[in-house]
């Protein structure tokens, strides 16, 4: 049986020595051409070569890049910057708790005010669109107070409340997209 084995292990050997003979360690040298002028045209880099095995962009993940988008909306993240820039930037007083650049939800703690320790509130904003719109942002706000018994009891949040919310973090978002076109 061990001479069996050793032969397995040998032919293993064998077949690994023979694929990695398959690979090539050559090298094409590439040199500069000349223009008419007589300047040098620069060499172009194997990474930038047109037609390659994955096309002229490369191997493109998550989308690749978007084209320009008339809203401000594309800067490496799945929703409109602008909204969750906002929308942080609104929140910001409170202590996140989850932050999904690619599915657009900000997730907040519970915050209690200085002024009002008996009540805590706490946010969920959904960022639906790519573009600066009004539609494509939805805030969801939680309230609670404290009972009786010292335990934290859920209370209705007024949907003006959750409507002046949405109103800032859309301000917000304007505001910014002002000062984006005024530089």
């Amino acid at each position: 049986m061990s001479g069996l084995r050793y032969g397995a292990r040998l032919a293993s050997a064998l077949a690994v020595m023979a694929l990695a003979a398959c690979g090539s360690t050559e090298t094409v040298q590439q040199y500069p051409q000349q223009n008419p002028d007589g300047t040098h045209k620069p060499v172009p880099d194997a990474s930038q070569a047109e037609g390659g095995l994955f096309g002229p962009e490369g191997l493109v993940l998550f989308g690749g890049k978007d084209k320009a988008d008339d809203q401000g909306g594309s800067s490496g993240i799945g929703v409109n910057a602008l909204l969750w820039r906002a929308s942080l930037d609104t929140l910001s007083f409170m202590p996140l708790v989850s932050a999904d650049p690619f599915g657009g939800v900000i997730i907040t703690d519970w915050y209690s005010s200085p002024d009002r320790p008996s009540e805590r509130m706490k946010a969920t904003v959904y960022i639906l669109d790519r573009r600066l719109r009004a539609d494509g942002l939805k805030v969801a706000l939680f309230r609670q107070q404290i009972g009786p018994e010292r335990q934290w009891l859920d209370v209705p949040v007024s949907a003006q409340t959750v409507g002046q919310l949405e109103n800032a973090i859309l301000t917000r978002a304007r505001q910014l997209r002002v000062q984006s076109l005024g530089q």
